[in-house]
This record gives structure tokens, sequence and C-alpha cells, in this order.
């Protein structure tokens, strides 16, 4: 099940001025603030911010939808269509993402939560 879109991720390739940047424009400042991730958090929205995006595939913005079991999700995202964009990964803490593409090439990323 499918609980509503939790994070975008920007692949950047100046961390420090995208830093700049979205802090200005979102008025706070990153709660997490490492050179492989820095991350925003809005309300219930977090915004990301990747500089290995574009060498991992992303040409643009990723938006991550939450869901209760990857696995199953990926199967069903696969009978339907949609191919691997990225495998299942733990980025920490427990959390897995992954990310499948649609017919079109438009990118959807899953997460799940511990």
């Amino acid at each position: 099940m499918t609980s509503g879109m939790s994070t975008v991720v920007y692949p950047v390739k100046d961390l420090a001025g995208a830093k700049t940047l979205y802090g200005r424009l979102l008025g706070v400042e990153p709660y997490a603030d490492q050179p492989y991730y820095v991350g925003f958090r809005l309300g219930d929205l977090e915004l990301g911010l990747d500089p290995n995006g574009h060498s991992q595939g992303m040409t643009g913005p990723v938006g991550y939808w939450e869901v209760d079991d990857i696995e199953k999700t990926l199967e069903l995202l696969f009978a339907a269509g949609a191919e691997e964009q990225q495998a299942i990964r733990d980025v920490g803490g427990g959390k897995l993402i992954a990310s499948v593409k649609d017919a079109d090439g438009n990118v959807t990323g899953l997460a799940q939560s511990p």
C-alpha cells in the first residue's frame, strides 16, 4: 500500500551551491548535511540533494512514494510494465529505496521506512 509521496531528490553537481539555494527557497536549515546527501524537511515532505545522482542515472528530480512493502510493490509495477531503474538498497537506518521507469522513461522512486 502506498501512503503518499514522502521525498523528492534532486541530482546536483554543486552540493554547496544547491544547499544554499534550496535553504533560502525553503527557509529552513538542512536536517541532514553530509558530503553524500543534504536533506531538508518540510512537514511530511523531504527535499533531498544528491551529488551522486547524475552518476547513478538521475536526469532530473525523482519523487519517492512511501510504501509498506517495497518488494511487493516492485513486483506489481514490473507486472504492469515498469522497468528497474535502481535496485533496492538500504540508505541507512533500515530505510530502503528503489526506482522504476515507465514506458515513457519517467522515473518513480519507492521508499520503505523501517
